[in-house]
């Protein structure tokens, strides 16, 4: 019954007409927005009115959590949803926002540790995701990060590629995959460029994914999402196999539909 009622509510959000006040803040907020095509645009629309309506939104830290907040981050978020088979991230329950840079506290809960509220100080952290609790956001952050894709960071990105990363129990940089042949391209892809990432911050080098990918797997996976949706032609240059890869995984092609819109357009 209880499936049943949720299905229902979420085919009722799905059919309801997209605010166009709504579609102002993504189109505004979100410059890969412009680059979808008209069924991607709907099926965003559809996935984020369920999103919205399902999570607990909690503004922290004095933050007015304004209709805006809440509809950039569901764009983000869907986004990486927009071509994978889903339930709308079901390891989600809640989402809490903080106007800027929050402090956590020395102690790290558990893997079963569940966080259900704001936050003390100590350690500052511009966004995290807990395996059996809520996504914590860094307002500031999540804004200057959504209107600049070419600088290749996305805190919303990074954070929702970990639950995807975490919803077969485990944050190791594989998310659920369609069977053993894409494992083992997986394992050996990822391994290889993860491996090459980890030698050239050893050695000092400049790199062109975020040194941070090279602390362990599930931050490679984090950090090269993150590339792959806003410097897709980077990404593409430097590491093919890896976006291929990732084409394969998320069923979308971001450089693709860079060069649909301007067939001259790259990135160095």
């Amino acid at each position: 019954m209880f499936h049943w009622i949720r299905d229902h509510n979420r085919d009722e959000a799905r059919k309801r007409t997209f605010p166009p006040e709504w579609e102002a803040f993504v189109r505004t907020n979100l410059p890969h927005y412009s680059v979808l095509g008209d069924t991607e645009r709907s099926e965003l629309h559809a996935t984020m009115q369920v999103f919205l309506e399902e999570k607990d939104w909690e503004g922290c830290g004095g933050l007015d959590l304004t209709d805006e907040i809440r509809v950039t981050i569901a764009a983000q978020a869907c986004l990486l949803q927009l071509g994978l088979p889903h339930d709308y991230y079901r390891n989600v329950e809640s989402i809490l926002v903080y106007p800027s840079t929050v402090m956590l506290p020395e102690h790290r809960p558990g893997v079963f540790e569940r966080v259900d509220g704001p936050l003390d100080a100590n350690v500052p952290i511009l966004g995290q995701a807990f395996a059996q609790g809520p996504v914590i956001l860094v307002w500031d952050a999540v804004l200057h990060g959504a209107r600049h894709p070419e600088q290749g960071h996305n805190v919303v990105y990074h954070e929702f590629a970990h639950k995807l990363d975490m919803l077969d129990g485990s944050a190791d940089g594989t998310p659920p995959l369609a069977g053993r042949d894409q494992l083992a391209e997986w394992v050996d892809i990822c391994s290889r460029e993860f491996l090459r990432l980890r030698g050239l911050v050893e050695q000092g080098h400049k790199t062109f994914l975020d040194a941070y990918g090279a602390t362990n797997e599930a931050e490679f996976f984090a950090v090269a999402t993150e590339e792959f949706f806003d410097r897709p032609f980077a990404l593409q240059k430097q590491a093919p196999d890896l976006y291929k890869l990732l084409c394969d995984y998320y069923r979308q092609d971001p450089a693709g539909r860079l060069n649909r819109i301007c067939p001259k357009h790259g990135e160095d």
